[in-house]
């Protein structure tokens, strides 16, 4: 069998297949990793057909997929930062997933305003934008977050401390109220675009989960 223009056409140089015409027809893996796809063969002559191939339709990417998407998202990014001394631009996304997972929010595909995820629970219709900071030395002063949004549509920022494994360990929250007013007090432009230290934003926040400990006690009412 030889495939033509990336596996959308190729001639069949065997016995017609089983339902030659224009009927879809089973064809065999061909060890790529692709799912078997089905074709549409329709006689050619001396003995070959002519075959379209038709590609299954696209399964959604489950949970358990994304899951193991992130782990190893986690894992080339921490061995390219040990290799290269630079990092990749990811930390953002591993920490939506992160803290989606453990404080049970629904990640919004389409971000608007600067919401990443709604709330569950005792956040329950809160609106979450989300950040992530690899911390790899506690030490080192000066550590940012990326800038805050501070004209979104947000009531709560949520914090993501990782460390060199891209692992979280720390997660803060803190509300709009208060970031705003220390954004507000600031005295640099920068700051009050909407950009903050990660010492800063521990001070003015909460922890509200841990690696040690886990959920930290609850902290909203929704009374």
């Amino acid at each position: 069998m030889q495939k033509e223009c990336a596996r959308r056409h190729f001639r069949h140089r065997t016995e017609p297949p089983p339902t030659a015409g224009r009927h879809p027809v089973t064809l065999p893996h061909d060890g790529d990793g692709f799912p078997a796809p089905a074709a549409a063969c329709l006689p050619a002559g001396k003995g070959e057909y002519f075959c379209q191939v038709i590609h299954p339709e696209p399964q959604a990417v489950s949970l358990y997929s994304v899951d193991k998407l992130i782990a190893e998202t986690r894992r080339l990014a921490a061995e390219f930062r040990r290799a290269t001394g630079q990092s990749l631009p990811v930390s953002a996304e591993i920490a939506r997933h992160d803290v989606a997972r453990l404080l049970d929010l629904e990640l919004q595909e389409q971000r608007q305003k600067g919401v990443d995820a709604i709330g569950r629970g005792e956040r329950e219709g809160l609106k979450v934008q989300i950040k992530g900071r690899v911390i790899t030395d506690e030490e080192k002063g000066g550590q940012r977050i990326g800038q805050l949004n501070r004209e979104g549509d947000w009531d709560l920022v949520l914090l993501s401390l990782m460390d060199a494994d891209y692992e979280p360990y720390e997660i803060y929250e803190a509300t709009r109220e208060e970031i705003l007013e220390v954004l507000d007090q600031a005295s640099s432009k920068r700051a009050r675009r909407g950009a903050m230290s990660v010492a800063r934003f521990k001070i003015i926040g909460r922890l509200v989960w841990s690696r040690e400990n886990g959920l930290e006690p609850e902290v909203w009412s929704n009374d």
